[in-house]
């Protein structure tokens, strides 16, 4: 089976436009570029990638688009546009031409923001229907406070294609006994919204395995089902936890043990769909779902 990786980063810290990204990150303080990735692809039997933004800025957009057309494997790119802008309508639709069909959707980085309510604010609603218009994604970068204001915005537009990245971030080790749980399912339920899986591995205490790993799985497995979750390595930020292929193993056995008989589901079809990716590699037999 080939697979997809719903959730990837490239950056280059000469571009200078990564807030977050400063001495203090170690490991992750350096250039991540194709030719790092695309040997851990190789062996992984990934054959596409969604490459997701990393800076707040137009900028970083166009420079993952021009990588995007340069490197077969990246499918897709999730961008950043400014929602707030008055013209953001009309900077959604520069950015999806610029992207030549690459362009798959924007993420604004609400983990980052002050304003915990900062979805709900009425601005936004033009970029969401720009969105919709547009045929473009939404990625929810969020933590689990930001989930009812997520569910009350998803609901807003019904007609939207939204996915949470990692689960929303939840605190791995306690989350049972969080208002995640709660959320989660309340997410799944009253909205159409896809989540990944992925991230989990920096939510958790250092050295998690699967096992560790069982209560979130069961919980996204049981609302989300095997249709609405894609798997995405987070790369390279797992590398701060895991390996690429260590991760995915993980997965794997996440998945043979909530959803049995969906991997192809779960690590190719799921991304392809909801992405509306055309991969240049072969992918699979039959899509489960069609």
């Amino acid at each position: 089976m080939i697979r997809v990786d719903a959730h990837q980063h490239f950056w280059r810290l000469q571009r200078r436009d990564y807030g977050w990204l400063s001495p203090s990150a170690g490991a992750l303080y350096r250039d991540f570029e194709p030719e790092d990735l695309l040997p851990e692809l190789a062996a992984a039997g990934v054959g596409a990638t969604v490459l997701i933004q990393a800076a707040p800025t137009e900028a970083e957009t166009h420079f993952l688009l021009e990588l995007a057309h340069r490197v077969p494997a990246v499918a897709g790119v999730v961008g950043w546009v400014d929602f707030e802008a008055p013209d953001a309508s009309a900077r959604i639709r520069a950015l999806a031409r610029a992207g030549r069909g690459k362009l798959k959707g924007f993420r604004p980085m609400v983990q980052d923001l002050e304003d915990p309510e900062w979805l709900g604010r009425a601005v936004l609603d033009r970029a969401f229907q720009a969105l919709i218009d547009c045929n473009l994604t939404f990625d929810a970068l969020v933590r689990p406070h930001h989930l009812p204001v997520l569910i009350r915005r998803l609901q807003k537009h019904p007609q939207l294609r939204a996915v949470l990245d990692h689960a929303g971030k939840p605190d791995v080790a306690h989350a049972a006994a969080s208002d995640w749980k709660r959320d989660i399912a309340r997410l799944a339920s009253a909205t159409s919204a896809s989540c990944k899986l992925s991230g989990l591995l920096t939510e958790a205490p250092p050295n998690a395995g699967a096992a560790d790993l069982e209560l979130v799985a069961a919980t996204l497995f049981e609302h989300f089902g095997p249709r609405r979750i894609l798997w995405g390595s987070d790369w390279p930020v797992v590398t701060l936890r895991a390996s690429y292929r260590r991760w995915m193993d993980m997965a794997r056995e996440v998945v043979r043990r909530h959803a049995p008989e969906h991997e192809d589901a779960v690590f190719a079809w799921n991304a392809t769909r909801f992405y509306g990716l055309t991969p240049s590699a072969p992918t699979l037999r039959t899509d489960p779902w069609r």
